[in-house]
C-alpha cells in the first residue's frame, strides 16, 4: 500500500496530547476510510495506552458508521429493490465485522428445507403453512415475548442465531423466503404491529386491495382476513386505510426498523446510538420519495 507509511506515522501520533493535533490526525485518517482499520487495530492491540485505545475506538467506530451511511444512501438510490440488504446495512451498524455470507447462506438454507416439501399444484394456503411447519416446528423460531424491546430483536444476524425476534425482523425473514420461492407475500405497514399479506395475483377473486389474506409472522405464521384488520383499527381508534391493508415498500420496512430500533435504544438511555440511528432514517426519510 502506497500510504503505509504516512498511516503508519499518523497512528503513532495519535496519543498526543494536544486536542488540535489529535483533531487534525483523526481528520487524516478518517479521510482515507477502511484501509486503516487494520493498522489502527494493529496499533491498539499493541498498546497499553487507554487514551489511544479510546481514541483508535472512536476512529473506527466513525469509519464503519460512515461506511454504514454510505451503503444505505446507496441502497435507497438504487430502488431499494433487495429487502434482504436492506437489513443487511441495518445490521451492519450493529456488527461491521460480520460474515454477511453466514446469514446469506442461513437464509438459503431455510430457503431449501421448505422447497423439499414444495409441491407445484399448492394452494396459497398449502405454501404458507408449509412455510409455518418448516419455520416454527422444525426449526423453533417464533417472537421474542419476554424480551421484546431488546435492540438485538431487530438485527437479522441475531434472530437468526437466537431464532427469537420482533414483528418486523421475523416479517423480513418470513417474506424473504416466501419471494425467494416465488410466493407473492409482502410486508404491510400495520401501526403496532407489522403483518405481512399474501398477494392475489390470479385476480380471480374479488380480494379487497389484493390481498387473499394476512399472516402473522410473530405468531407462528397464524392467518387472519381482512375483518380482523378491521377489528385491530377499532381497537386503535384508527380509521380504516389503504395504507394499512396493502403492501408497503421495502424502504417503509427498513425505516420501521429504524424506529423500532431507535425505540429500543432510548429505552435502554444509548443515546449515542439513538443520535446515529437518526442520521440513518435521514438518508431514507419520506420527503426524498
Amino acid at each position: 500500500m502506497e500510504n503505509k507509511n504516512e498511516i503508519d506515522a499518523l497512528v503513532r501520533l495519535l496519543d498526543d496530547p494536544d486536542r488540535e493535533v489529535y483533531q487534525h490526525i483523526e481528520k487524516k485518517l478518517l479521510s482515507y476510510g477502511a484501509e486503516v482499520i487494520e493498522f489502527l487495530e494493529n496499533a491498539w492491540e499493541h498498546s497499553l495506552d487507554a487514551l489511544l485505545q479510546e481514541r483508535i475506538e472512536n476512529i473506527v467506530h466513525q469509519i464503519q458508521f460512515n461506511s454504514v451511511k454510505e451503503d444505505l444512501s446507496l441502497w435507497y438510490m438504487s430502488g431499494a429493490f433487495d429487502l434482504l440488504q436492506g437489513a443487511l446495512v441495518i445490521n451492519r451498524y450493529q456488527y461491521p465485522d460480520l460474515d454477511e455470507q453466514k446469514i446469506i447462506n442461513q437464509i438459503e438454507d431455510i430457503k431449501r428445507e421448505i422447497w423439499l416439501s414444495l409441491q407445484y399444484d399448492m394452494s396459497a394456503l398449502e405454501q404458507v403453512k408449509l412455510i409455518n411447519h418448516v419455520l416454527y416446528n422444525q426449526l423453533g423460531f417464533g417472537g421474542n415475548t419476554k424480551n421484546h424491546h431488546d435492540p438485538q430483536n431487530s438485527y437479522l444476524s441475531q434472530v437468526l442465531e437466537s431464532k427469537r425476534g420482533n414483528q418486523i425482523s421475523l416479517a423480513i425473514i418470513y417474506a424473504t423466503l416466501a419471494q425467494k420461492l416465488d410466493m407473492p407475500i409482502y410486508g404491510i405497514n400495520l401501526p403496532q404491529h407489522f403483518i405481512l399479506g399474501y398477494l392475489d395475483e390470479s385476480k380471480q377473486e374479488s380480494t379487497e386491495y389484493g390481498v387473499l389474506f394476512y399472516i402473522n409472522a410473530f405468531n407462528r405464521g397464524n392467518i387472519f382476513g381482512k375483518h380482523d384488520v378491521d377489528q385491530f383499527l377499532r381497537q386503535l381508534n384508527l380509521d380504516p386505510q389503504p395504507i394499512y391493508y396493502k403492501p408497503c415498500t421495502n424502504t417503509d420496512i427498513i425505516r420501521r426498523v429504524l424506529r423500532n430500533l431507535v425505540s429500543a435504544y432510548e429505552k435502554a438511555g444509548s443515546m449515542d446510538k439513538v443520535s446515529e440511528l437518526k442520521e440513518l432514517q435521514l438518508i431514507i426519510e419520506d420527503t426524498a420519495d
